[in-house]
């Protein structure tokens, strides 16, 4: 399982391994943590004690420091495997659930035609859909679109990533994800 690392305001920046957590509770860069550690990683035994160093590794954790703000306002990077957790494997045409083999990146305006690759113009399609639209535009192959494209938040995007998420860091990201977003479905 990977930890959700937050800035100090509470805004997601990365996944990182339990073994990179670590590394930042023991340089004391840790702020602040939520939920229940859900990892103990243990190190030496001290000689003066003799006690066993440990370091209890929360699923949430916010680190010291900052980052720019700009950092907030870039539009999430476009994979098919998020395009597709977006859809939900949905097809846009037909509305038939696919697995991600059997899934395409349609454009709605084709790339031949300047449509951008972008996630406003960028739908999920299986592959008998696309086959079918071709280099048309929607309208032109008679096929209407079932639901509308959107660019999604950072704390969706940090969920579309495809990790195993934990029920608290889900919690915590969905609280911010907007109730219209197809992830709340």
């Amino acid at each position: 399982m990977d930890v959700l690392q937050l800035d100090v305001s509470g805004r997601p920046q990365a996944w990182m391994t339990v073994k990179e957590a670590a590394i930042l509770y023991a340089c004391d860069a840790v702020a602040w943590t939520l939920g229940d550690p859900f990892h103990t990683m243990r190190g030496g035994v001290q000689r003066s004690t003799g006690r066993q160093s440990r370091i209890e590794v929360h699923s949430i954790i916010a680190v010291r420091g900052s980052i720019p703000s700009r950092a907030w306002r870039q539009t999430p990077a476009l994979t098919n495997g998020k395009l597709f957790a977006r859809d939900r494997h949905v097809c846009a045409y037909c509305g038939g659930c696919f697995a991600g083999d059997e899934l395409t990146r349609e454009h709605i305006i084709p790339v031949s035609r300047r449509g951008l690759d972008t996630w406003m113009n960028c739908i999920t399609a299986c592959r008998s859909c696309n086959g079918r639209k071709g280099n048309r535009m929607p309208e032109e192959a008679h096929m209407t679109l079932m639901y509308l494209p959107y660019v999604p938040s950072l704390h969706e995007d940090m969920i579309l990533r495809g990790r195993r998420i934990l029920a608290d860091q889900m919690e915590f990201l969905l609280a911010s994800v907007p109730r219209s977003s197809r992830l709340h479905a």
